[in-house]
C-alpha cells in the first residue's frame, strides 16, 4: 500500500510502499478514504515526539480517517467488514496512521460508524480537530449569555470551538487577524473579532471591561489571554496550560486533551450530518502531496487541509 511515512528519527516523511497491516485483537483494519492535518502531524514529522511516544517504524502520519471497514480482529463486534467509518488512530504507540490506503484503528476508541448524511470527505477530517473542540468546551462549560474567548480561531479546532460555545449561546470573541480570517471566523457565528497581531487586551477590554467569562487557548500567548479572564473564570488550553501553570489562581484552569470516544464521534457526527455544525476544509491534497501540505499547514491556514488518500 501507499502511506506517507517516516523510517527513521531526523528522517523526512515521503511516500513508501509499505504492506498492509494486519489487525490484531481488538482493531479494526479500515480501507482509508479521506485524512486531513492536524498539529499532531506537524510534531510527529519532525521528531519532536521521540521522547514521549513510542515510535515502531516505519512511522504512518495523519492520526484522522474515513473509509470501509475491510476485516476486524479478534473480539471486534462494534463493525463488521463493508462498514463505513470515520475516526481517530489512538493507539499508545507511533506506527500506522491515517496518510495510507489502509490503517488499524482500536475498536474501543477512536472509531464509529458514518451517520447518514455525513459526507466521508468531512468524516475524515473531523475526528481529532472536533474532540479537542469538543474537550475545551466541556472544560470551559460556557452557559447561555456567557462571553468566551477563543484564541486560534481560524484553526480546525478554533473553528469548531466557536461554532460549539455559540451553540450553547454565548458571545464569542475571536481571535482573527482584519480581512478573510475576520469574514471566515464571523461566518462560523462569532459575535466579535479581535486582531492578535495588536493590543490584544485593549480590544477585548473595549468589548467587555470586566474581562470574559472564559478563555480557550489554542494558539498565541495563553497566560495573556488568562488575563483577560473575570474572576472566578474559566480558562483551557490544548497547549499544556493547566492550573500549575496559571500566574493568577482565581480562576480554573485546565490542560486538555482529544479525547475521540466513539461516544464523541457520534455525537459530532451528528451534528455535521443535521447541518448544526461546519468543518471548514480550506484545501484538499492527494496523498503524494503531503509533504507540501505539511509545508502550508506550518505557514498557518483557515480550517481544515484535508487529504484525499483514495477513492
Amino acid at each position: 500500500m501507499r502511506a506517507i511515512a517516516l523510517t527513521g528519527f531526523d528522517v523526512a516523511p515521503e511516500v513508501q510502499d509499505l504492506p498492509v497491516p494486519e489487525p490484531g485483537p481488538g482493531e479494526v483494519l479500515v480501507r482509508v478514504g479521506h485524512s486531513s492535518l492536524n498539529g499532531f502531524d506537524l510534531t510527529v514529522a519532525s521528531g519532536k515526539a521521540k521522547d514521549w511516544m513510542e515510535h515502531r517504524f516505519p512511522v504512518v502520519l495523519g492520526r484522522d480517517f474515513s473509509g470501509t471497514v475491510e476485516a476486524v480482529g479478534d473480539g471486534v463486534t462494534s463493525v463488521a467488514p463493508g462498514d463505513d467509518v470515520f475516526g481517530v488512530v489512538s493507539h499508545k504507540y507511533l506506527g500506522p496512521g491515517g496518510f495510507a490506503e489502509f490503517t488499524v484503528a482500536l475498536d474501543e476508541l477512536g472509531l464509529a460508524k458514518v451517520p447518514a448524511g455525513l459526507e466521508p470527505a468531512i468524516a475524515g477530517v473531523l475526528g481529532l480537530a472536533g474532540a479537542a473542540a469538543h474537550a475545551t468546551i466541556e472544560a470551559v462549560s460556557p452557559s447561555s449569555g456567557d462571553t468566551v474567548l477563543v484564541g486560534g480561531a481560524t484553526g480546525g479546532v478554533g473553528a469548531i470551538a466557536l461554532q460549539l460555545a455559540v451553540a450553547r449561546g454565548a458571545q464569542v470573541i475571536a481571535t482573527a487577524k482584519p480581512g478573510e480570517e475576520t469574514e471566515f471566523v464571523r461566518g462560523l457565528g462569532a459575535h466579535h473579532t479581535v486582531d492578535y497581531t495588536g493590543d490584544l487586551a485593549a480590544q477585548v477590554r473595549a468589548i467587555t471591561p470586566d474581562g470574559v467569562h472564559a478563555a480557550i487557548h489554542l494558539a498565541g500567548d495563553g497566560l495573556q489571554l488568562a488575563e483577560l479572564v473575570a474572576e472566578g473564570g474559566r480558562f483551557a488550553s490544548s497547549m499544556g496550560l493547566g492550573q500549575d501553570e496559571m500566574t493568577r489562581k482565581d480562576i480554573s484552569a485546565t490542560a486538555i486533551r482529544a479525547q475521540p470516544t466513539t461516544e464523541v464521534l457520534v455525537q459530532l457526527g451528528a451534528e455535521v450530518a443535521a447541518g448544526r455544525l461546519q468543518v471548514p476544509v480550506k484545501h484538499t491534497y492527494k496523498l503524494e502531496e503531503v509533504p507540501q501540505a505539511l509545508d502550508d499547514f506550518a505557514k498557518g491556514s483557515l480550517g481544515k487541509l484535508a487529504i484525499h488518500v483514495q477513492g
